[in-house]
């Protein structure tokens, strides 16, 4: 992708949408309730790391907004999910479905640095961690025996995202067992088909966040994003040994660039978040395009900018804006 188209991209960045429709903005997308029970899943560049939106990279949110879409297709037999059409880049129409309360998150390796994730916990000395028993002496971004499920709520009641066991899912009545075991399953078949593919594409997928919901006529469904490198960690498998031999971090496709260039000044979240140069949101860009097309095998192919007109053309042309009337 050509440096100016980017640097162009990057003065005007897709941060907002405007729609005549009843709208819940999310951390990165614009969700529209439209007529017959379908939504309009807006993804904007928006950024967002350790329960806050911390800037804006170009061309993001189509990267993850077709990638999604892609991921959807590929995993349509192991679970249904709301994907009805892409009418534009940054747009997916989806059918509506009531999302359950808990954010399955899939971990085969022990690492990351926000306060929820695996290694952060470990390096304070917990052992038993999302109700799992890890032994002494993990290394950071080591492989786990195998793939654990750590749940948290959304949101909760500090308004950051608080771990539960995947016991207490259901002893704390978020969901009933036969559900939480159908996500279980679900979940976990995902993560191994994600990290088939991933390997193909020299990448190891490390962990990832899946949302389910229940649609209108009571079946589970897979819905939000899927193995984005907003919702997922990857790194590149031919560098991962070396950067664990020498305890460097391996070499990674997903915003935990964004995340340890804050960690790296003592930021997680807590009070105003120190300022960082643009050329981290542009390596975001290119890293975020670059996994679009190791995953895809298909040419990234941006989208122009300003978002907003060509969004109400696609959109206009796929009859969205009069149908949601």
């Amino acid at each position: 992708m050509q440096a100016e188209i980017l640097l162009k991209a990057f003065q005007e960045p897709f941060t907002e949408s405007h729609l005549p429709f009843p709208c819940n903005k999310g951390k990165v997308r614009d969700v529209y309730n439209l007529s017959e029970k379908r939504l309009l899943l807006i993804t904007t560049d928006r950024l967002s790391a350790f329960d806050r939106i911390l800037g804006a990279a170009p061309y993001k949110g189509q990267v993850l907004n077709q990638l999604s879409a892609w991921w959807f297709d590929q995993t349509k037999d192991i679970v249904a999910n709301h994907t009805l059409e892409v009418p534009d880049p940054n747009a997916l129409l989806a059918l509506e479905a009531k999302p359950f309360p808990i954010e399955v998150i899939v971990r085969g390796y022990i690492t990351g640095v926000t306060s929820t994730a695996l290694w952060y916990r470990y390096s304070l000395g917990e052992r038993n961690i999302y109700g799992h028993q890890l032994p002494d002496g993990l290394q950071k971004n080591q492989a786990l025996s195998q793939p654990i499920i750590t749940p948290t709520t959304k949101g909760g009641p500090t308004g950051h995202d608080e771990r539960l066991t995947p016991a207490e899912v259901v002893e704390k009545g978020y969901l009933n067992s036969q559900i939480w075991q159908s996500i279980q399953e679900a979940a976990l078949n995902l993560f191994s088909h994600g990290q088939t593919i991933a390997a193909k594409a020299n990448l190891i997928l490390v962990d990832t966040k899946y949302e389910f919901g229940l649609d209108q006529n009571g079946g589970i469904r897979l819905i939000d994003e899927l193995h984005t490198p907003d919702s997922s960690r990857y790194w590149l498998m031919d560098t991962y040994e070396q950067a664990v031999e020498t305890g460097a971090e391996p070499e990674n496709y997903d915003k935990e660039y964004l995340r340890l260039e804050y960690a790296q000044q003592g930021y997680r979240g807590e009070g105003e978040p120190p300022p960082v140069p643009d050329e981290l949101w542009l390596e975001i860009s290119r890293r975020y395009i670059d996994l679009y097309e190791r995953l895809t095998g298909q040419d990234f192919r941006p989208g122009s900018y300003p978002v907003a007109p060509r969004l109400a053309q696609n959109l206009c042309k796929s009859r969205i804006l009069q149908e949601g009337k």
